[in-house]
C-alpha cells in the first residue's frame, strides 16, 4: 500500500509541476492544488493543457 501511495503523491506533484507555469494555483473552488485528489487534478491537467492548445491554434 505504501509503494501506491508514494506512486500517487508523485504523480501528484509532477501535475502540480506542470501547472504552476501555466499560472494555475488554485483550483475554480478556490483550493489550493495540493488540496485536490489525483482525480482532479489530472482533470485539471487536462483542462488546462487544452485551452493553452486552442490559444496556441487560434494565434493568440
Amino acid at each position: 500500500m505504501a509503494l501506491l501511495a508514494k506512486a500517487v503523491r508523485q504523480r501528484q506533484n509532477y501535475l502540480i509541476n506542470e501547472l504552476v507555469p501555466y499560472g494555475y494555483f488554485k483550483s475554480s473552488n478556490g483550493r489550493q492544488l495540493y488540496e485536490l485528489s489525483l482525480t482532479e487534478l489530472e482533470q485539471v491537467h487536462i483542462q488546462v493543457k487544452s485551452n493553452f492548445g486552442k490559444q496556441l491554434g487560434s494565434g493568440e
